[in-house]
């Protein structure tokens, strides 16, 4: 594996960087919410466990399998935090990443997630050296879906009834790229 990337980077609307002390507030209203967490198959953390959730987010390491760079999504305008993307080291062995997502869904419908998760394959393949990222999704989660196939991921499984929260059943898909279909993608 290469290097950290030169952080902050920049897109021509995002701004993809290290959580501040003052991305707290905006953090703590999206994560709070049952809708966003609805896909995430966990009940919104509360109180100092979600304090736990920003402060481990702004400092966990990125070396070994099982660790997740966490970067704060940010219009480039205002700094306003808009959510969060994330790499999580499957295999350094296989150089293999997950990709994932989070967004205030006040912000939705304007590409932001689109154009972050697309930053962040280019830094998992070209800062990192990744072979293959991949993302899980929940099938029932339009929007995740739809940011994957207008990058371009193929869907490689459709996972049935794999995971379960509240006692409701979910499917999951599987979308993945190669470093060499991103990189012919991208010109």
């Amino acid at each position: 594996m290469h290097q950290d990337p030169t952080l902050p980077v920049t897109t021509d609307r995002l701004v993809l960087r290290r959580f501040s002390d003052s991305d707290f507030p905006l953090f703590a209203a999206y994560h709070s919410r049952k809708d966003v967490y609805r896909y995430l198959y966990a009940a919104p953390p509360q109180g100092a466990a979600l304090r736990q959730k920003f402060d481990k987010a702004r400092t966990a390491p990125f070396a070994e399998d099982g660790d997740i760079l966490k970067l704060a999504v940010a219009r480039r305008d205002d700094d306003r935090l808009l959510g969060e993307v994330l790499l999580k080291l499957e295999s350094r062995a296989a150089l293999q990443a997950e990709v994932g997502y989070v967004f205030d869904p006040e912000q939705g419908g304007r590409g932001y997630a689109t154009e972050a998760v697309a930053t962040m394959i280019d830094i998992g393949f070209s800062a990192f050296g990744f072979h293959r990222i991949f993302a899980r999704l929940d099938a029932l989660n339009r929007g995740s879906v739809g940011v994957v196939e207008r990058l371009g991921l193929r869907r490689e499984a459709h996972l049935v009834e794999n995971d379960r929260f509240d006692g409701t059943w979910g499917d999951e898909y599987i979308y993945a790229v190669l470093a060499r279909e991103w990189r012919a993608r991208r010109g």
